[in-house]
């Protein structure tokens, strides 16, 4: 796997606690991943993750279920969302957000699976643009 070979910084919803631990872990990103399966059993989580090389741009990931959010932060002031595929026709999606419940409109859904390869093509250098259409905040 292309990821076993990189390093992020990232933070996440601890799968003991179900609280978001906001101390920043720096491994590899085949540690992230493992992170990310934990709370994929736990059914919900919330992470943040980034380069190394720069505090930002910021990649934030909250799902429930299948249903995930994309959001990035190009600074601290500068948030976008990642139009996703709309996974929920009902029109909301309820996903944790630090630790707090947020809702979105139902195309900012995507899918779970597919936030992985999105996630460790940002941890390989693409640029935001190259990973979806993102929609200011």
């Amino acid at each position: 796997m292309q990821g076993d070979s990189i390093d992020a910084v990232w933070a996440a919803t601890s799968p003991d606690s179900g609280r978001f631990d906001p101390i920043e872990t720096r491994s590899a990103a085949r540690v992230l991943r493992f992170r990310l399966a934990e709370l994929e059993a736990r059914g919900a989580g919330y992470l943040e993750v980034r380069r190394l090389a720069a505090e930002y741009p910021v990649l934030s990931l909250g799902f429930r279920g299948a249903e995930a959010v994309v959001q990035a932060f190009r600074s601290a002031d500068d948030v976008a969302i990642l139009t996703g595929s709309g996974t929920n026709p009902s029109g909301a999606i309820t996903v944790p957000i630090l630790d707090e419940e947020a809702t979105f409109d139902s195309w900012a859904g995507t899918s779970l699976q597919s936030t992985w390869e999105l996630i460790e093509a940002f941890l390989w250098g693409a640029e935001l643009e190259s990973l979806g259409t993102w929609v200011e905040l």
